[in-house]
């Protein structure tokens, strides 16, 4: 339960060593750069908005390159291949791509180029299909499209209405013209758009004809060939076999890139690299002669970058502690079992300057109250085997994700603790499976209870575990207030709310309301209940008169002990928030009866065995699932509502160091400060 301590780091180095020092720091990635610069100082910027766009495009053009080649030639993978994480490379070879960044941005190039080729001939192969989609009405026409006739004909080619007839349009220029007789009508084709004809007719009547055709619609047709539409259908399916011969070859080039798949992956993450150094260039405070650089980095790691820089660089290096008024970026160590809900807690917010890392009693609680939420034995198994297995084979996968798959590891251990106390073993699995299958009911009996029995006692002790947690988080509050050494804070806001709290609890108990929820009653002797109310007034009368102790005035005083006074009810409802550990627990508990059920109804047979497996497995994997992520959700609650909003504010920033925020690999250091 640590925040590390933070220290100010102040570099100021000969100019020309600004690259090597950046580059340094890059590497070790231990340093957030936070440079202020007074707008009086002196010092100078430099432009590098120009090389750091030229380094991004370099590395996005390398992606576009994988992109291009995992088209063409992919990479057989698994389901579980996201969970592999970055394949570590050492740092020689970054620096032979350095050593040969011409020739490989040749090759990224190369790639952009034949995809480039590719694409225009598929653009290529897509309009000659549509020719030839256009030639198809035409294809019975034996002279060629643009053939306008002979020295005293005329040949009229185009469409009309698809409800058009050879009568239709007789019968039409007939009424337009009777004098126009002359002429040969012959239709080539129809779809439901249009009627494909040809009108052959004497040339002193082929404006008039034309004329009074296009009355009823007649269109010529666009781009009119010399050649006949037959011949040049053979001749457009010449050139799109061709261009498919060409895109088969340019494929053939692309795909023998395939071994050198790694080295455009380490070209992206140079570039990338470059663009980051580049754009911490641009900010740093340069004179002539010198630069300066500032910026955050842990304590336990400062003297030993110092003391490099210093020798290594000859850098005048200065390490100050963080001042009252500045609020550094949060970075929190914490033990193996404690770490993997650093998730769920940045996900809320980290601590903010002063306050604790609550995350070793966050994470007890989490575990502990996701396991009572899910509460199945064999549920709780399978996470742990399956989650141990993920851990176990896939060790480079990122810090957040492995610290979320932990956090479930550690969740199905209490999944499966719950479950033995409470006997849910896929629900009722092992009653239904030997009544129905073996004729012999064999039942493995809680060692607790079982909530489906008796609900009520569940729900008294999810009221019971809601206390606990609420009284640890209100104790919380208190080791911050004595470890600020605000002792007053401490007794008015803690102390004072313990006495009322217990008292109520004390008064409560014996009460025929609670005996009525609880099935009994509770006896308790006559020094005990005076000590309730004791309490009960103390904490009432403690608060009411000093919650409002900022002000002088006693009216706004009481007024404010008053309003304070009625957060009893929020206390209340918070306690009761409790109640979905009951109902979560009995919701996976009746969704595993009933699929067991449902998946019985097939009797003891062949059928109703086969039955029995398949509605198993659906109806387990969908119930398992539901109650995860429900527990998850709910868990993530009761933390962040009820037990944070007693003494944790969050919203400090991350840490968030100059490093190498690479894509595809990560490079072994060669010196671990």
């Amino acid at each position: 339960m640590a925040v590390l301590q933070m220290q100010r780091i102040s570099i100021c180095a000969l100019k020309k060593n600004r690259k090597a020092i950046l580059e340094r720091l890059q590497e070790l990635g231990a340093v957030e750069i936070d440079i202020r610069l007074e707008d009086d100082s002196g010092y100078e910027q430099l432009d590098t908005a120009g090389y750091r766009a030229a380094f991004e495009k370099q590395a996005n053009a390398a992606d576009q390159a994988l992109e291009v080649l995992n088209r063409y030639a992919p990479v057989k993978s698994s389901l579980l291949s996201s969970l592999e994480g970055k394949k570590q490379r050492d740092k020689e070879d970054i620096r032979e791509i350095e050593r040969h960044k011409d020739e490989k941005t040749a090759m990224v190039q190369q790639l952009l180029d034949l995809d480039k080729q590719i694409a225009g001939l598929q653009a290529d192969i897509l309009k000659l299909e549509t020719q030839k989609e256009a030639l198809v009405p035409w294809q019975s026409l034996e002279v060629p499209m643009n053939y306008s006739g002979t020295r005293n004909t005329r040949l009229l080619i185009g469409t009309m209405p698809a409800t058009a007839t050879r009568e239709s349009v007789e019968q039409f220029i007939a009424s337009k013209n009777p004098e126009l007789d002359a002429y040969e009508l012959d239709i080539l084709s129809r779809d439901k758009d249009y009627v494909y004809l040809t009108v052959l007719c004497l040339k002193k009547d082929a404006a008039a004809l034309e004329e009074v055709l296009r009355m009823g619609g007649f269109a010529r047709p666009a781009g009119l060939s010399k050649e006949i539409p037959a011949k040049l259908q053979e001749t457009l399916n010449a050139q799109v076999q061709e261009n498919r011969e060409q895109i088969a070859v340019l494929e053939e080039m692309v795909a023998s890139f395939a071994d050198k798949r790694e080295e455009l992956e380490l070209v992206s993450d140079y570039f990338r690299t470059r663009a980051e150094k580049y754009l911490v260039l641009g900010k740093l405070p340069q004179t002539k002669y010198t630069f300066a650089l500032s910026g955050y980095v842990a304590a336990y790691r400062a003297q030993a970058i110092k003391e490099e820089l210093e020798q290594k660089f000859q850098a005048d290096v200065e390490l100050e502690e963080i001042t009252e008024k500045e609020e550094a970026p949060v970075i929190l160590k914490n033990n193996g079992f404690s770490d993997s809900v650093e998730g769920v807690l940045a996900s809320f917010g980290l601590p903010h300057k002063g306050e604790i890392d609550p995350s070793i009693v966050t994470s007890i609680f989490y575990v502990f109250l996701f396991g009572l939420m899910l509460s199945d034995a064999a549920y709780g198994l399978i996470m742990v085997v399956a989650c141990g297995i993920v851990l176990k084979k896939f060790p480079r996968m990122s810090e957040s994700l492995r610290k979320s798959i932990k956090l479930f590891f550690y969740c199905g251990f209490s999944t499966l603790f719950w479950g033995i106390m409470f006997g849910g073993y896929f629900g009722d699995a092992v009653d239904v499976i030997s009544r129905v299958f073996f004729h012999h009911e064999v039942s493995i009996p809680p060692l607790w209870f079982a909530p489906l029995a008796d609900p009520m006692k569940l729900l008294l002790y999810s009221w019971l575990f809601g206390v606990i947690h609420l009284y640890t988080g209100l104790g919380m509050k208190g080791y911050i207030c004595i470890k600020e050494k605000n002792y007053m804070n401490f007794f008015c806001d803690v102390v004072l709310w313990f006495c009322l709290l217990t008292g109520l609890i004390l008064i409560l108990l014996p009460t025929e309301l609670f005996g009525a929820i609880a099935g009994s009653m509770i006896v308790f002797p006559a020094p005990l209940h005076f000590l309730g109310k004791a309490l009960a007034l103390i904490g009432v009368v403690g608060i009411l008169l000093m919650s409002g102790r900022s002000s002088k005035n006693p009216g706004i005083r009481l007024a404010l002990g008053a309003y304070d006074l009625y957060n009893i009810t929020g206390w209340m409802s918070d306690v009761l928030s409790y109640s979905r550990l009951l109902a979560l627990g009995l919701a996976t508990g009746v969704m595993a009866s009933v699929f067991n059920q449902m998946g019985s109804m097939g009797g003891d047979s062949v059928v109703g065995v086969i039955l029995f497996i398949v509605v198993f497995i659906i109806g387990h994997t969908f119930n398992m699932a539901i109650n995860l992520l429900g527990a998850y959700v709910h868990t993530c609650r009761l933390q962040y509502v009820e037990f944070f909003g007693k003494f944790y504010e969050g919203g400090g920033k991350a840490f968030a160091p100059f490093k190498q925020n690479t894509k595809y690999f990560d490079f072994k250091e060669e010196t671990q400060l």
